[in-house]
C-alpha cells in the first residue's frame, strides 16, 4: 500500500514515494538476482555448501543484514555488528569501515563453522566482484563515477524502483535531476534517515536535519542505503534515455515517468483515485 502523494510547495520537484527495502525470495530467483556463493570462514578456507542457507534479498539495509545473519547463526543481537571490526572487510576509503550497500543479496551456505566476520567478509568480497565486472566498471567509468558512487546510486535505484524493468528509467531521473541541478527528493533517503520503511512521507519528514535529506541536500546522499543487486548496479552506470524527472507508481507494476510537473500530477491524481477505490473495496 501507498499513501496519497500531497503535491510539494515548489512545483516540479517532487518525485516518488517510493521505499521498499525488499523483495520475495521467488522474485529474486526468477530475475536472476540470488546466487549461491561459496563460504569462507575468517581463515579463508573454502567450506562445502550446507542444507541451511541464508538469504539476503536484494534492497535490505546492513541493520536487517546483521540480524538475519545473528538470527541464522545463532548468535546474540549485535555479533555481527560486532564482527566488523575483526573482519578485514575490503572496503572502499570512502566507505570509512561502513559496509553499507556492501553486502551482497545473495543466498550464502552457512555450515558449524561459519562465522560472522567471514560471513560479511564474503559478502563485501562478492559486492566487489559485481562492481569490477567489465560492463560495470567500464559504465562507471564512462560516467565518471567510483564504485563507491556506483554502489550509492544503485542503492536509491533499488529502493525506489518498482520492478527491475524500472530500473534504468528511475536511474535517468537521477541524472537528470542533477544535471539541471534539482535535488533529487527521494523518499527512500528519507526513510534511512528516520530508520523506517514506509510509502507515507509527511511534509515534516521533508525538513529534517539529515545528510540524507535528499529534499534539502544536493547530489547522492552520503552512503549507500541499502544492499543493490546486480540489476540496480548496471542500471545505475546505464540509465535509460530519456528526458523524465519525475515519477510515481500508480499501481504495483505500472509505474508512470514524466518530463513535466504537470503530466505527474495527472498520473498522481490516478495513483489517487486507485488508492481511494482500494480504500472502499
Amino acid at each position: 500500500m501507498r499513501q496519497e502523494h500531497r503535491p510539494p510547495k515548489r512545483p516540479g520537484t517532487r518525485v516518488t514515494r517510493r521505499g521498499r527495502l525488499a523483495i520475495f525470495i521467488g522474485l529474486l530467483v526468477a530475475t536472476g538476482a540470488v546466487v549461491v556463493v561459496p563460504l569462507l570462514s575468517d581463515g579463508g578456507t573454502e567450506r562445502p555448501p550446507q542444507l541451511r542457507r541464508l538469504v539476503i534479498p536484494e534492497g535490505w539495509r546492513a541493520t536487517q543484514v546483521y540480524a538475519a545473519v545473528d538470527r541464522e547463526l545463532k548468535l546474540p543481537a549485535g555479533s555481527a555488528k560486532t564482527a566488523i571490526a575483526r573482519a578485514g572487510l575490503e572496503l572502499p576509503a570512502e566507505a570509512k569501515g561502513n559496509p553499507e550497500g556492501f553486502l551482497f543479496p545473495a543466498t550464502y551456505p552457512l555450515s558449524r563453522e561459519t562465522t560472522p566476520a567471514g560471513l560479511l567478509a564474503y559478502m563485501v568480497q562478492t559486492a566487489n566482484q559485481k562492481l569490477a565486472a567489465k560492463p560495470v566498471a567500464a559504465g562507471a567509468k564512462a560516467q565518471g563515477m567510483t564504485p563507491y558512487q556506483t554502489a550509492t546510486l544503485a542503492s536509491v535505484i533499488q529502493a525506489e524502483a518498482d520492478t527491475p524493468a524500472d530500473m534504468g528509467k528511475v536511474a535517468r531521473v537521477v541524472y537528470n535531476r542533477l544535471a539541471k541541478s534539482m535535488p533529487l527528493q527521494m523518499d527512500s533517503t528519507i526513510n534511512y534517515a528516520l530508520n523506517r520503511s514506509t510509502v507515507d512521507t509527511a511534509l515534516r519528514d521533508t525538513r529534517i536535519d539529515s545528510p540524507f535529506n535528499t529534499y534539502e541536500r544536493q547530489g547522492l546522499p552520503p552512503t549507500p542505503i541499502d544492499s543493490p543487486g546486480a540489476t540496480a548496479m548496471a542500471a545505475a552506470v546505464a540509465p535509460t534515455p530519456g528526458d523524465w524527472l519525475f515519477f510515481v507508481t500508480v499501481k504495483p507494476g505500472d509505474t508512470r515517468f514524466s518530463a513535466t510537473y504537470e503530466e505527474h500530477k495527472r498520473h498522481v491524481a490516478e495513483f489517487n483515485k486507485h488508492r481511494a477505490a482500494a480504500r472502499k473495496a
